[in-house]
């Protein structure tokens, strides 16, 4: 890659002394830490919505309390108290239990965190999403007999995504950048890996907004799949994006 301009441009090369294959390895962290934790929120999300429209007074005030903790402390202090509270909690659980320390998989660990801090925005939308829904379709399908559980897969889950999707589209653009808040704890993924890059060639502009492009390029292709999922589930209601 010949350089041209201000910038090195051979300093994007895969090959060393290039750091363009550390830059794509740290993109694919990035992007297999969003994922997980996604996921993670979202099944956590799921499990709050359910129990704190349905759940006992103690489960709905638990729930409470988790979904305005997370909310209420910035992301980066949870993070840290996620991921060192928690290995430090782990291990003299361990210890109490006879066992040496524990060492902690870091990407199991990213995903923890995001997937925790998540989980509580996920919550309100999908409870919001669930209230949504027209209560005649659920009085229908207690006069077919159906039970609560059946009720929740075949009508509720079905009937909310609609009303769900925006807020959740949002959720996995806040989960990719998230992700970037691990570097403080030290974690590999992209703008760890973009600092170290930056550090040792002292070319800073071209690797952060390199990371920038990589930042945006995933943004953009998310958003396009997004519009199709919401085309999907909005089919038949008016007003619905086309």
């Amino acid at each position: 890659m010949a350089d041209v301009g201000v910038f090195s441009w051979s300093l994007l090369a895969f090959q060393p002394p290039g750091w363009g294959g550390v830059l794509l390895a740290g993109f694919a962290q990035t992007v297999q830490i969003a994922i997980g934790g996604y996921l993670l929120g979202l099944i956590l999300g799921l499990g709050g919505a359910i129990g704190k429209l349905y759940g006992g007074p103690v489960a709905r005030d638990l729930l409470e309390v988790y979904t305005t903790l997370v909310r209420a402390v910035p992301e980066l202090v949870l993070m840290l108290i996620l991921f060192y509270g928690g290995t430090d909690v782990l291990n003299k659980l361990s210890a109490l239990a006879g066992y040496g320390s524990i060492n902690v998989n870091g990407l199991a660990a990213g995903i923890f965190v995001i997937g925790v801090v998540l989980g509580a925005y996920a919550t309100e939308i999908m409870r919001a999403a669930i209230q949504a829904v027209h209560f005649g379709q659920i009085e229908a399908a207690r006069a077919y007999g159906m039970s609560p559980g059946l009720i929740i897969r075949r009508i509720t889950l079905p009937a909310m995504l609609p009303h769900a999707i925006p807020g959740l589209s949002n959720l996995w653009l806040t989960a990719i950048k998230s992700t970037s808040l691990l570097a403080v704890v030290g974690f590999t993924e992209l703008m760890l890996v973009t600092r170290q890059a930056a550090g040792a060639t002292k070319a800073y502009m071209l690797f952060f907004l390199a990371a920038g492009v990589l930042y945006m390029l995933i943004t953009h292709v998310s958003n396009f799949l997004i519009g199709l999922l919401e085309r999907h589930y909005s089919r038949g209601i008016v007003g619905a994006a086309k």
